[in-house]
């Protein structure tokens, strides 16, 4: 039924690769878990309090929070498809609590350091260069995610309209602008792939024409991005979050942001509003007289 479950979320909800890899694992971490502690080989007569086992099993195992109620989230997602199957009739999941995720704060680099990156670092001209400002510029410019760049068509970045047209998580589409100097670079990049003879379906591709994969990506951020800052971080997440928080400092609207990001619900991009009022608070205390 796991083989099933996993065809079901990749062909008609469209999950991720990763997310569909992630939920395999995970399902098959609780079976391997229900065989060896309760000698139970299939997982759709699971009881609440065998899901509830596991997970303070691996709690224990010094497993994170956010990992158990990701993992959680798998068996969640699972046992409401074996209930619209008719597999099972209780569903175990309703009855388990997932532990509280400590609040974390958008990790994002200072706007100093990203007009150090893309005032003072030398680029080369070369096509790998030109590449590399472009792929940094489209994350800080629209705040797309590593999968959405990489799977970006030729097609969907649009000169005359000056836009890109993304497809996020479960294949949502959404249509982002992008700035003058956004669009100068695509052309600079474009006029550089059709020098070389380059094409791909894609936008994004290797000097050879091939596809890029999220690990070359992630290298060239994290390349880039230790060149100019301090932070802990340097992926291309960061430059996600670099852009919503540089943009509600800037008086974006954040049901604007919301759309500009992909995110389903507005509680996902309220997280930014707290490094907004941060700086509102250093802001207040420096001002106020009273401060």
């Amino acid at each position: 039924m796991i083989e099933k479950f996993l065809g079901y979320i990749a062909n008609e909800k469209n999950f991720s690769k990763h997310t569909i890899t992630s939920y395999r694992n995970d399902l098959e971490q609780f079976a391997a878990y229900l065989k060896y502690i309760y000698e139970l080989d299939n997982p759709q007569e699971a009881s609440a309090s065998m899901v509830r086992s596991w997970m303070a099993g691996l709690m224990q195992e010094k497993v994170t929070a956010r990992s158990v109620v990701r993992k959680a989230s798998a068996l969640r997602t699972f046992y409401r498809f074996l209930i619209r199957e008719g597999a099972i009739t209780v569903n175990p999941m309703a009855r388990v609590n997932t532990p509280k995720i400590p609040s974390r704060l958008p990790v994002f680099v200072n706007k100093k350091d990203v007009e150090n990156l893309f005032h003072n670092i030398t680029f080369s001209d070369d096509y790998n260069g030109l590449r590399d400002r472009l792929i940094l510029e489209m994350f800080y410019g629209t705040g797309i995610r590593l999968s959405e760049l990489i799977t970006l068509k030729d097609g969907d970045v649009s000169v005359y309209n000056s836009t890109i047209k993304v497809f996020g998580k479960r294949s949502k589409e959404r249509i982002i602008p992008i700035t003058p100097m956004l669009k100068g670079y695509v052309e600079a990049f474009r006029a550089e792939k059709n020098k070389l003879g380059l094409k791909h379906e894609r936008f994004f591709i290797t000097e050879e024409g091939k596809e890029l994969y999220e690990k070359q990506v992630y290298l060239i951020v994290h390349k880039y991005l230790e060149m100019v800052t301090t932070v802990q971080k340097k992926s291309p997440h960061v430059l996600r979050h670099t852009f919503a928080t540089h943009i509600l400092d800037n008086g974006a609207d954040i049901n604007t942001v919301k759309e500009l990001l992909g995110h389903a619900n507005l509680s996902a991009t309220q997280v930014y509003t707290h490094n907004t009022l941060e700086k509102l608070k250093r802001v207040y205390k420096q001002s106020h007289p009273r401060g």
